[in-house]
């Protein structure tokens, strides 16, 4: 991998293309030789190149789920969706992970047939019963793709509910339970109430199953100031630094959600706390821009991108930033490091890449969405 890495940096694409055929032919039966000289051809445009390869893989590595998904992706990413589903069809048969039922849901999720997708979760559960993103995937169908009525909602609301029998720890399950209950009037199913206290008391059992976790706090803070409630949120924000004082998620909502005159000192409490956490770092940031210090804002912005590189919101709200307040120049440098960088994770950043409308987005396109919606938000406010 080191001679691999060598020829990426100071090689050419033919050298490093030598470097990875001869490593597969040595080491055959070691699956990522393959999927790098795969994906190098793809990105370069050779598709039947990187086919034929992922072809040869398949003759050493039949069982292997990164083969057989990396060719599911070659064929679903270049627009050849029967050559896809037939190949999910086949990795059922020889490797029927749990993750090659999820993608297979996927696929048929995108390609809007929710029975289909709904049925090949169902055959997933059977096999893999504790694997929770099925029951996420399987409740936003029903809640997201469906009519909207009761039927739907009682769907969306019995995978939730075998899911937190299943995975009484899964937070995410949790926050997709009770964000359904507090939308049940527009299922035309209760009032808007009845879904807030409902959405309450499952935050509630929650916190009561998974103590001190800062997501669920979070999520109950923003149920209620969602509600008008902002009395009531600003007591739970007091229990829940008193619970967990050194959360960056919680102190940087606390930065974000409070008064104006309270922010400076709530944001140095905060950096004493968590100096080195990127989230903190960026609401201080967006502090300093919201007041027109650009150079300092920058300054922070940038200590978050370095800070953690796969933070998604951190590199967003830096080219949100840049976009407002930096020239044609820093903005492409900005986009240029995101790109290079690959970021996954980010609350913000997974909720709007992993929507059914951006699926298939390059990281260019997904920082683009991102830093929008950061930016209509900020207008909004």
């Amino acid at each position: 991998l080191q001679a691999v890495d060598l020829e990426r940096i100071h090689g050419t694409p033919s050298s490093l293309d030598e470097v990875l055929a001869a490593a597969s032919e040595r080491l055959p039966r070691t699956e990522i030789f393959w999927l790098v000289r795969a994906k190098e051809k793809w990105l370069a445009g050779e598709v039947d190149t990187s086919r034929n390869i992922l072809t040869e893989a398949f003759k050493a590595n039949p069982d292997s789920e990164p083969v057989w998904l990396a060719a599911v992706k070659l064929e679903w990413e270049t627009g050849e969706i029967e050559r896809a589903r037939v190949l999910l069809s086949r990795a059922r048969e020889r490797a029927p992970t749990a993750r090659i039922f999820m993608k297979s849901a996927l696929l048929e999720r995108e390609c809007k047939h929710p029975d289909e997708a709904v049925d090949l979760l169902e055959q997933g559960l059977q096999k893999y019963p504790t694997f929770s993103k099925m029951y996420m995937m399987g409740g936003q169908i029903c809640s997201e793709d469906l009519p909207k009525n009761k039927d739907s909602l009682d769907k969306a609301r019995k995978f939730y509910q075998r899911g937190l029998q299943k995975c009484p720890t899964n937070v995410v399950l949790w926050c997709l339970a009770s964000q359904l209950e507090e939308n049940v009037a527009d299922y035309g199913v209760g009032s808007a109430s009845a879904g807030v206290t409902k959405a309450r008391s499952l935050l509630e059992l929650a916190r009561l199953k998974n103590q001190k976790n800062p997501e669920l706090w979070v999520e109950a803070i923003r149920l209620e100031r969602r509600a008008g409630n902002d009395k009531l949120a600003i007591s739970l924000m007091a229990r829940a630094l008193q619970e967990i004082p050194s959360s960056g998620l919680l102190l940087a909502e606390n930065i974000t959600t409070s008064p104006r005159v309270e922010q400076k000192s709530k944001s140095a409490a905060a950096i004493k706390k968590c100096p080195d956490d990127p989230r903190v770092i960026t609401a201080v940031a967006s502090l300093f821009a919201a007041e027109r210090k650009n150079d300092k804002a920058r300054k922070w912005f940038e200590r978050a991108v370095v800070l953690d590189p796969d933070m998604g919101d951190s590199w967003a709200k830096l080219y949100a930033f840049e976009l407002d307040a930096g020239t044609k120049d820093t903005q492409e440098k900005v986009k240029k490091r995101c790109i290079s960088a690959e970021p996954t994770h980010g609350e913000l950043w997974c909720k709007i890449v992993k929507s059914m409308s951006n699926r298939g987005k390059t990281v260019a396109q997904n920082l683009d969405a991102v830093a929008q919606s950061l930016r209509d938000k900020m207008r909004l406010n």
